[in-house]
């Protein structure tokens, strides 16, 4: 990152406003127009475990960066992608919040990938109108206030979006799935402790029950743990006709395959934050009939996501776009369009305060995206509500059932 004097951040703090012309971005005369560089801040998981999914999260926003700028996308702007690394870890995520702040080029900010690291970032963003797009977050407390679960939805922060719904419908759409599909009754909860996992199986919980389900235990395991034979011993004992899981694959991958291990043959689900196949690999042949609940549909079978496929593909990434690729470059075309929407209100430039129009402008932002429609409700959620089954068959994953939890 580049570094700022002392004198340019005391004057931003006494302002409170960032400008384009006096803070930083690059200005260039070219042709006779004045073309003027803007950032785009990514933050994801790009080492350690995660990395799979924060990687497909920063080449996806870097395709969508290169292809506006090709396209010419926002005349006289040019957009360039800066990514993080947030090891997902709250405390670095808040420490890259504050880097991306100081950087006063940078316009909005696509990411993270976790909920409990997006906790973390969003008043850093939200005092700094620095608008957030995340496409993976699915905790509801982020757009919907601590006590959505009791009716009482309030929008804690005005600058933070995101592309993908919420666990208020993928744990519903998950139980509906296990109880009328799968004809199970009786299961076993297991959460990793984290906001995610922890939200995602409260909600999973509540339909689950309310269909005539029964809860047959419940236990916790500690985030990147390797031995869970004391969660298995307690499933095994319970009865439970399957394991639900509210994490990512890290943790669920290898707790599939010592089940199995142990000689209990029931499958494990999960949410989104399972759906890799990382997960197939942790569990080293031990996931067959296994099921996770993803966002919207499979990109592959989208007609708008055919050009997203085949430009990612020509662009040489060493990672593959994984399950938030199409969202993520939703995300940042998303930026995109709302500083376009911005500059075309002032006469085709950036106004002195581009920051806080930006995240004005995201309000109303409505477009074809590569994951459909793109737009947004009063929350800050995603309008679209769509969610896919997918389950491990002949060690791959496969698209069982997309639809959208309507009860």
């Amino acid at each position: 990152m580049r570094n700022r004097s002392l004198l340019a951040l005391t004057a931003i703090a006494a302002t409170g406003t960032l400008t384009l012309t006096a803070c930083g971005s690059r200005a260039t005369t070219t042709g006779g127009t004045n073309n003027v560089t803007v950032t785009i801040g990514v933050d994801a998981p790009l080492t350690g475990s995660l990395s799979a999914l924060g990687l497909g999260i920063q080449n996806s926003v870097d395709l969508a960066v290169k292809n506006a700028n090709k396209a010419n996308e926002v005349p006289g702007i040019t957009f360039k992608a800066e990514p993080l690394d947030d090891k997902k870890s709250p405390q670095q995520g808040q420490q890259n919040a504050t880097t991306l702040v100081a950087d006063a080029s940078v316009i909005g900010v696509v990411g993270p990938l976790n909920s409990s690291v997006a906790a973390s970032m969003q008043k850093v963003f939200n005092d700094a109108n620095l608008v957030e797009v995340s496409p993976a977050n699915t905790g509801v407390a982020l757009t919907q206030g601590p006590d959505w679960a009791k009716g009482v939805k309030a929008r804690p922060f005005k600058s933070y979006f995101r592309t993908a719904t919420t666990d208020a419908i993928q744990g519903p759409f998950a139980a509906s799935y296990a109880f009328n599909d799968l004809k199970k009754k009786k299961v076993y909860l297991v959460d990793n402790q984290l906001a995610y996992g922890v939200g995602l199986v409260a909600t999973f919980k509540d339909e689950f029950t309310k269909l005539g389900g029964t809860i047959a235990g419940q236990d916790h395991v500690v985030d990147g743990a390797s031995d869970y034979s004391s969660t298995v011993a307690k499933i095994k004992a319970s009865g439970a006709d399957f394991v639900y899981f509210g994490g990512e694959y890290p943790d669920s991958g290898p707790l599939t395959k010592q089940l199995k291990d142990a000689n209990d043959p029931i499958p494990l689900g999960g949410g989104d934050g399972m759906f890799d196949p990382k997960y197939i690999d942790l569990a080293q042949g031990k996931a067959e009939g296994d099921f996770a609940t993803s966002v919207g549909a499979p990109v592959e079978s989208l007609d708008s996501a055919k050009k997203f496929i085949s430009d990612y593909n020509a662009g040489g990434y060493s990672a593959p776009y994984a399950a938030y690729g199409g969202y993520s470059y939703d995300s940042a075309w998303a930026i995109i369009e709302a500083v376009k929407a911005v500059a075309a209100a002032n006469g085709g430039k950036l106004p002195s305060n581009p920051r806080a129009a930006v995240e004005a402008a995201m309000a109303n932002v409505n477009f074809s995206g590569v994951t459909g429609t793109v737009s947004f409700d009063q929350y800050g959620d995603a309008t679209n509500k769509q969610l896919t089954v997918y389950g491990v068959k002949g060690g791959k994953w496969v698209a069982i059932k997309s639809g959208s939890f309507t009860g």
